[in-house]
């Protein structure tokens, strides 16, 4: 219980940690949020200053970023970090809506297709790194570990970018950007159909680039497991080899590869920038990018927080979960006799 108190210790000092310096982005940097938002209203208040009530647009600003610049810099820290630990990430410039509500509709369309692929990736890898271990320095090893560092070292959106020539433009098979066809019913069969068809193309391009490192490092696990004197005994007790392959070879390789499936689908978020930009999909990974363009500061830290937030959950249920998937790993990463 004291392991998961400091565990849980940690991941709220690491975002608050994000949280102090996101702070520091708003109000310390040069040319910051606060004096670009404040000369935007101020220039759409009356051609100038003249006339222009500064309290007023000082509270729009605290409305937009949570920091008043009237105010102390403590009190401004205060209640900056009250309104992210609420929940209150401002209210976007671009859009004129809360952050929370730009974000929180775009979430779902994320987490699908980026989730998607993280577990085709790992599913697909495991499989494939698993055979190419039980057949080694076979024509099918070679030729595949070949393929996997090739699709490994390739970035992702040079596959997406071929696949939309491919199979968007010169096939028409697929749709070449959006999430969605504009004239379906939302919760019609019609819609989630178009959802799945708006979606493989996304999906494939990370499933390919992702699956290599997968595959790869399976294999290598694989490999050693199989070398494990109690991999011998198992085969001289005469154990069926489907059992074998099951309960001692995979599950030991699989392991380890754990903790990086965790830190993948909490760093989804941080990787569907580009592809969602290149796909015209509508997710958190768009809005971000298209905050940058527009200089909509408060979409873009909430989005900065919210990528965070997720990358720490995901590597802190990892922390806790490891121990009861390997009973060799104590509390605390300590091994146990």
């Amino acid at each position: 219980m004291n392991w998961i108190t400091k565990r849980l210790a940690m991941a709220g000092i690491t975002v608050w940690g994000v949280i102090t310096i996101s702070f520091g982005l708003v109000r310390l940097m040069p040319g910051s949020p606060t004096d670009y938002i404040v000369a935007q209203f101020v220039s759409t208040g009356a051609g100038g200053t003249s006339g222009v009530d500064m309290s007023a647009i000082q509270d729009r600003v605290e409305a937009y970023i949570n920091v008043n610049p009237s105010e102390p810099l403590w009190q401004q820290y205060i209640n900056y970090v009250t309104s992210m630990l609420s929940g209150d990430l401002g209210r976007s410039i671009w859009y004129s809506e809360p952050v929370t509500q730009v974000l929180g509709e775009a979430l779902p369309w994320t987490v699908f297709i980026m989730g998607v692929a993280t577990i085709l990736s790992f599913v697909i890898g495991i499989g494939l790194g698993a055979a190419m271990a039980y057949v080694e320095g076979s024509n099918f090893d070679r030729l595949s570990s070949i393929g996997m560092i090739i699709t490994n070292s390739t970035p992702y959106y040079l596959f997406a970018i071929a696949l939309i020539l491919v199979f968007a433009y010169q096939f028409e098979v697929f749709p070449a950007v959006g999430r969605v066809d504009s004239g379906a019913t939302a919760g019609s069969l019609d819609w989630y159909l178009s959802v799945l068809k708006h979606s493989v193309l996304p999906i494939a391009s990370m499933v390919i680039t992702q699956m290599g490192g997968v595959a790869l490092s399976m294999r290598g696990n694989s490999i050693q497991v199989l070398g494990e004197d109690y991999l011998r005994v198992a085969r001289l007790r005469g154990l069926p080899k489907p059992r074998i392959a099951i309960r001692y070879v995979a599950r030991n390789a699989v392991l380890p590869l754990y903790t990086g499936m965790m830190i993948a689908v909490g760093n989804i978020f941080g990787g569907a920038i580009i592809v969602e930009v290149i796909f015209g999909y509508y997710g958190i990974g768009y809005y971000m990018y298209q905050a940058v363009l527009a200089r909509d500061y408060p979409l873009l830290m909430g989005g900065f927080i919210v990528i965070t937030v997720a990358v720490v959950i995901a590597l802190l249920f990892a922390d806790l979960t490891y121990g009861y998937l390997d009973p060799r790993a104590g509390s605390g990463g300590e091994a146990t006799a």
